[in-house]
């Protein structure tokens, strides 16, 4: 009995000590990896120093004004070469319209996984600030990411009976200004007063696996905003909105979007384009591989009258649609108004492919719309198969395939068969009165 207690010990004794080499192991682990930041309010781990908002006083109940905080943590990232702005898990910070500027030193990560609110009354947004609520200006080589939230709050936006004097102009929860090299991966962006996340005169920007979500009834809630932007790629993302779930805008050229599920909403979709006989110019657009489900419109092009310019060279291709009312638009009669007056003169439309539409619709297949005076061109329908749902109406509501002055070639197999009389065969840039001067303009 006392050989086994003595052997017990020994045990026991043994347990102690690889507890004590471990823990000061790992001790010496974190503390040569981790260090204090000179200043006192982040700590460098390994090449980068952690900013975190709680460090610079930030409250963190969902109720106190934590802007200037931010604007603080941001500030301190941006001086150092890795620098990391954190909002921590499990916490709630109240952000009014700030402007986060760079350039910075070097890379910033933003590092989002606890929740920024933006002030749920309207009264609490200055004049001043009502285009955008986080502003990133002339930013380069940024990263935003986590597992946080950022909550728009705009229910009080959306209900004009609710609210009286509410403006036109309405905030973009995140907008990216002349910046580039921008990732934003993971993240969560709810229910903006208006558009979710915008890019304006930027390059380089990359979005990955997050979530955009507003009520279908949310008025233009656009997801993403895109203008004046290039080199841009969109993937793996859940978008439902009240309105477009991208929307590609004047300026934008080379755009890959693939891998998305979009709904509610209206769709994937380039434009309007040239309101108030403005010039326009989108170039390289390669939609795909997407989901496109309970949606106004699916994939689509929309332009004003009377506008100058080109839309050329887009692809729309391997879309699933899911009881959508008008799967494949290009609408040339752009108009938010109940009557539009008519205009001489249109955007440029030409080398569209619609490959590999397949699924349900609960109005109309197709809606080509082109100009009576700049006739849409080498317009591609290939393998477009499209049935109609199977909704309460029972097919009463459902419209006949419309094409006007379109011209391009179509190939089987293709639901409803009218589509294979819709396009006009020929059509050349010899057709295009103004095509040479909308690309030079372009």
């Amino acid at each position: 009995m006392k050989q086994n207690m003595k052997h017990f010990s020994v045990f026991l004794s043994s347990i102690f000590v690889f507890y004590c080499l471990f823990t000061i192991i790992e001790g010496r682990k974190f503390h040569s990896s981790c260090k204090k930041h000179h200043k006192g309010y982040g700590h460098s781990c390994n090449s980068t120093t952690i900013f975190n908002i709680m460090s610079f006083g930030a409250k963190a109940s969902g109720v106190s004004d934590d802007s200037k905080k931010l604007v603080m943590a941001w500030k301190a990232a941006c001086k150092v070469p890795e620098g990391v702005v954190q909002i921590p898990l499990g916490h709630k910070f109240l952000i009014k319209p700030v402007t986060l500027q760079g350039p910075c030193t070097g890379h910033v990560t933003f590092q989002i996984d606890g929740t920024l609110l933006a002030p749920s009354k309207i009264g609490s947004w200055s004049k001043s600030n009502l285009f955008q609520w986080v502003n990133f200006k002339w930013v380069q080589n940024l990263t935003i990411q986590g597992s946080g939230i950022v909550d728009g709050q705009g229910y009080n936006w959306w209900n004009p009976m609710k609210s009286k004097h509410i403006s036109d102009i309405k905030p973009t929860a995140l907008r990216f200004y002349a910046s580039e090299d921008i990732t934003i991966r993971d993240i969560t962006i709810n229910n903006s007063p208006q558009v979710h996340l915008k890019f304006d005169n930027s390059r380089g920007v990359k979005v990955n696996n997050i979530t955009i979500s507003s009520p279908g009834n949310s008025p233009n809630t656009d997801g993403i905003h895109l203008q004046n932007t290039r080199d841009v790629e969109i993937m793996y993302s859940n978008i439902g909105t009240g309105d477009d779930c991208v929307s590609i805008q004047t300026g934008c050229s080379n755009v890959h979007i693939h891998h998305i599920n979009c709904g509610p909403g209206h769709g994937i979709s380039i434009g309007g384009l040239g309101k108030d006989k403005s010039m326009a110019c989108v170039s390289d657009i390669l939609i795909e591989n997407s989901i496109i489900e309970n949606t106004l419109y699916g994939a689509r092009i929309k332009t004003w009258q009377g506008g100058v310019g080109v839309v050329k060279n887009v692809t729309f291709s391997n879309i699933q649609i899911v009881d959508v009312n008008f799967p494949i638009v290009i609408n040339q009669y752009y108009c938010i108004k109940s009557l539009c007056q008519n205009q001489t003169g249109s955007i440029a439309i030409k080398g569209v492919k619609f490959d590999k539409i397949v699924g349900t619709y609960s109005t109309q297949p197709i809606h080509l719309a082109c100009s009576d005076e700049i006739p849409c061109i080498d317009i591609d329908l290939t393998d477009i198969q499209l049935k109609p749902s199977r909704g309460p109406l029972g097919g009463s509501q459902l419209q006949q395939a419309l094409c006007w002055n379109s011209y391009g070639k179509s190939k089987g197999p293709l639901v409803p068969y009218s589509i294979n009389y819709c396009l006009r065969k020929g059509g050349d840039d010899s057709i295009h009165p103004i095509s040479g001067s909308s690309n030079e303009l372009c």
